[in-house]
C-alpha cells in the first residue's frame, strides 16, 4: 500500500491527550472539513442535515483516531465514517417524516409553508433562478437513488475517488463498485436527459 500522504498529522493528533479543536486536531479538521460537507450534502440533499452529519463524522473520527493502524488510506477510512453517518442520518430523518406526517394527518390541515430563498444578489435573477433549478433537479436525481447507489455515485463524481478507492473505502469488490456505478449511471441517465434538454436545448 503507498504510503498515507496524512499519516504524519494522523500520528500527532494520535500522540495527543485531548481531542479539543486545537494543534493536530484543527489542522486535521481544516484537511477534510470541506471533502467532508461535500459527500454529506449530496447524500443527504441539504444544508441542514449535511451540517450534522459533517460534526458527527468529525465526533466519530477525533473519538476513535486512535485506535486507526493503517490498513486502509486514512482518506477511505474519513470518507467511510462520511457515507454512513449521511445514511444514517437520512435514515432517522425519514422515519421523523413518517412521524409527522402521521401527526399531521390526525390533526388536520393547517395550510402553512415554509420556503428558502437563496441569495442570488451577484446574479442576474433569470440565470440565478435556473442554475439553482437546474441544480436542484440534479440532487434531486440523486437523491432518488438507492443510498448505496448515491454514496457510490458521489464519492466517484464529488469526489473523484478512482474505482479501487472507493472498494477500499466502502469495502466492497471492484465489480460490486463498477456494478452499482453502471445501475446509478443508467438511472441517473434516465432521470437527467430530459432536464438537461429544457436547460440547454430550450
Amino acid at each position: 500500500m503507498p504510503i498515507d500522504s496524512d499519516r504524519e498529522v494522523v500520528l500527532r493528533c494520535q500522540e495527543c491527550r485531548s481531542a479539543g479543536l486545537d494543534g493536530a486536531y484543527r489542522e486535521l479538521y481544516e484537511l477534510y472539513r470541506d471533502r467532508v460537507y461535500n459527500v454529506c450534502y449530496r447524500i443527504c440533499g441539504n444544508a441542514t442535515d449535511a451540517l450534522d452529519a459533517s460534526q458527527e463524522t468529525f465526533g466519530i473520527l477525533f473519538r476513535k483516531i486512535e485506535g486507526f493502524r493503517f490498513e486502509s488510506r486514512f482518506s477511505s477510512w474519513v470518507y467511510r465514517i462520511a457515507v454512513n453517518a449521511s445514511i444514517d442520518l437520512k435514515r432517522r430523518a425519514a422515519a421523523r417524516w413518517t412521524a409527522s406526517l402521521d401527526a399531521l394527518q390526525d390533526a388536520g390541515p393547517t395550510g402553512s409553508g415554509r420556503f428558502e430563498v437563496a441569495d442570488t444578489d451577484l446574479e442576474q435573477p433569470t440565470a440565478a433562478a435556473s442554475r439553482h433549478e437546474l441544480e436542484a433537479e440534479i440532487q434531486s436525481a440523486i437523491d432518488r437513488l438507492s443510498p448505496k447507489m448515491r454514496a457510490i455515485t458521489v464519492l466517484r463524481y464529488t469526489e473523484s475517488l478512482s474505482y479501487e478507492e472507493i472498494s477500499e473505502t466502502l469495502q466492497i469488490s471492484l465489480g460490486t463498485v463498477k456494478s452499482r456505478l453502471s445501475r446509478a449511471h443508467a438511472a441517473l441517465d434516465r432521470e437527467l436527459t430530459p432536464v438537461l434538454d429544457k436547460h440547454y436545448l430550450a
